[in-house]
């Protein structure tokens, strides 16, 4: 991999945790080494799905001192993200095919001091995010449909991955590449040897067995993409 490229971490999506016991959930997986928490905001428009709001991610920022990575599947990202980074969210990370202006919602990000990040659905080509490139600190590349969680890996979207990681390295960029959606200890590999960095991992973690042990094998199955 290139020297550009970003230490590898590991993300897990609270969408999958116990909302019930969300502490513990924490808890458990800064225990088991994760690197920061994923965070799913859909409004139900966007996306055919509803979550959560800024009070969620102000109550999870009070619960850890992870980064926290606010995935915005929102219509007019712009005028939400004042709130989610005062909330607490470290990276806000906003849909292509939301907004008109996506420069523009860049730069918005940015002047509230947070970081900043583009989407791509499975279906969105590359291109889309290619004039962005130098601005922002994420790409994220969704291996599934967005909306839900628990869905299977889409292998097509890996080819986005390459391309993502060869027009980073181009312009000397360390900003990471996020995959997410259906990363498991079978899938991770092949996302880390396209060039993911960030690897969101909901179900993977939260559901069956441990949330320590399925995160160790999730870092020991992109630590063994990344250098194969």
């Amino acid at each position: 991999m290139s020297s550009t490229v970003r230490a590898l971490r590991l993300a897990p999506s609270l969408l999958s945790a116990d909302f019930a016991d969300l502490a513990g959930a924490i808890r458990a997986a800064e225990e088991g080494g994760a690197d920061a928490f994923h965070l799913d905001v859909m409004d139900g428009h966007f996306v055919p799905n509803l979550s959560f709001g800024p009070d969620l991610v102000r109550a999870v920022r009070a619960r850890t001192r992870l980064p926290l990575d606010v995935h915005l599947m929102i219509e007019r990202p712009a005028r939400y993200a004042p709130a989610f980074a005062k909330a607490g969210g470290t990276t806000l990370v906003f849909h292509l095919e939301s907004a008109d202006e996506p420069g523009e919602v860049v730069r918005v990000v940015r002047d509230l001091g947070v970081e900043v990040g583009a989407a791509l659905k499975p279906g969105t080509p590359f291109d889309r995010v290619q004039p962005l490139l130098d601005r922002i600190d994420q790409v994220l590349v969704m291996s599934v449909e967005p909306g839900f969680s628990g869905q299977r890996f889409l292998p097509a979207v890996l080819s986005k991955v390459r391309a993502a990681r060869s027009g980073l390295d181009a312009i000397g960029s360390r900003a990471d590449i996020s995959i997410d959606g259906g990363v498991t200890s079978e899938t991770a590999p092949a996302a880390a040897r396209a060039g993911a960095s960030f690897f969101v991992c909901g179900n993977s973690v939260f559901v069956g067995g441990t949330v320590g042990d399925n995160l160790r094998a999730l870092r020991r199955a992109v630590t063994e993409g990344s250098t194969s």
